[in-house]
C-alpha cells in the first residue's frame, strides 16, 4: 500500500514547478537548432536587407556607401520604375493565378470521371509539375519563334522579333509559360482534394434530384475551398516572385513591360549595382506579400468550409 506522505510529496507545487521546469528546457533543446537556422537563414537576411535599404550606393563602386536613413525607402518607392514594376506585377498575377485555378480545377474535374483509360490523361495533366521553368520557357521560345513558332503563326505575328518582342503580347505570352508550367501543381492539389470527398454527399444530392452543375456547386465546390483557398494564396506568392521564365524568355523587355518587381530587384542590383535601391525592392515586397496574405487570411477565409 502506498504511504500518503510519498503521494502528497510527490505531487507537491515545487515538485510540479521543477518538473516543468526540466520539460521547458529540454523542450527548448529540441527546438534550438530550428531556431538557429531560422535566425541564420531568414531573419538575419531580412533584417540585413532593411539595414541595407539606408545606405545610398556611390555612383563609383570603389567608394563606401553612404548613411541617408529613411529618405531612401522614399525616393525608391515612389519613383516611376517601381510603380511600373509594381503595376506590371500585378497584371501578372491576375493573369496567372484565376486562369491556373480554373484550368488546375476543370482538369481535375475532367480527370476525376470513371473511364477507361482515364490515368493516362491524369498522368499528362500532372506531367507539367517535373517541368522545371528552365525547361518550359525553352519550349515556349520555340513556340514563340517569329519565324518557326507555332503560336506566333496562330496569332498572326510573323518575322520581325515576334510575340515575346511585342509589347501588347509580351506579358501574356510569359504569364502563359507560367500557368502552364504550374498547370501540374494545382491539378494534383484539386485532384486530390476532389478525391477526398465523401462519395455519399454525392449520391444523396444525386437522389434529391440535383444536376451534375447544382451538385458540384452545393457540395463540391464548398468541400474544395480549403484547397482552392491554399491554391491561391500560393499561387500570388509564386507569381510576386516569378523571375526565371522572365529573364530567359524577355530579360524584362521589350522596353521594360515584362519587368515585374522581382526583375526589378534583380537589374537594380546586378545591371545597376545599387544594393540600397535592390535592398529597398527587396523589403517592399516582403511586405506586400506579408500585407496580401493576411488579407486574405483576415477576409478570404471566412468563406472558407472547413466541414
Amino acid at each position: 500500500m502506498t504511504d500518503p506522505a510519498v503521494v502528497e510529496t510527490s505531487g507537491s507545487p515545487r515538485r510540479r514547478r521543477h518538473r516543468a521546469g526540466r520539460e521547458a528546457v529540454a523542450g527548448y533543446l529540441f527546438v534550438l537548432p530550428t531556431l538557429a537556422v531560422l535566425a541564420l537563414f531568414v531573419v538575419y537576411p531580412l533584417a540585413r536587407t532593411f539595414w541595407l535599404g539606408l545606405f545610398r550606393a556611390p555612383p563609383f563602386p570603389t567608394l563606401p556607401s553612404k548613411f541617408v536613413g529613411a529618405s531612401q525607402y522614399g525616393s525608391v518607392l515612389s519613383s516611376h520604375d517601381f510603380l511600373a514594376s509594381l503595376g506590371r506585377t500585378v497584371v501578372f498575377v491576375v493573369l496567372t493565378v484565376p486562369a491556373g485555378l480554373l484550368l488546375g480545377l476543370a482538369l481535375a474535374v475532367a480527370a476525376d470521371a470513371r473511364l477507361k483509360g482515364i490515368r493516362i490523361f491524369r498522368t499528362i495533366f500532372s506531367s507539367t509539375v517535373a517541368t522545371s521553368v528552365a525547361v518550359a520557357s525553352v519550349i515556349f521560345t520555340t513556340l514563340l519563334n517569329p519565324t518557326v513558332g507555332l503560336f506566333s503563326y496562330w496569332l498572326g505575328i510573323k518575322g520581325g522579333n515576334g510575340v515575346l518582342m511585342n509589347n501588347t503580347w509580351s506579358l501574356p505570352a510569359v504569364s502563359t509559360v507560367t500557368v502552364w508550367q504550374n498547370l501540374g501543381f494545382t491539378f494534383i492539389l484539386m485532384s486530390a482534394a476532389l478525391q477526398s470527398i465523401p462519395e455519399e454527399l454525392l449520391e444523396a444530392a444525386r437522389i434529391d434530384g440535383a444536376t451534375a452543375w447544382g451538385r458540384f456547386r452545393a457540395v463540391t465546390l464548398p468541400l474544395l475551398s480549403p484547397t482552392i483557398f491554399f491554391a491561391v494564396v500560393v499561387g500570388i506568392i509564386s507569381s510576386f516572385q516569378a523571375f526565371g521564365q522572365i529573364d530567359l524568355l524577355t530579360q524584362g523587355g521589350p522596353a521594360g513591360h515584362t519587368q515585374t518587381l522581382i526583375y526589378f530587384l534583380y537589374q537594380s542590383f546586378t545591371v545597376n549595382h545599387d544594393p540600397g535601391t535592390a535592398s529597398v525592392v527587396a523589403a517592399a515586397l516582403f511586405v506586400i506579400l506579408l500585407v496580401v496574405t493576411l488579407v486574405q487570411f483576415r477576409f478570404v477565409e471566412k468563406r472558407v468550409f472547413y466541414g
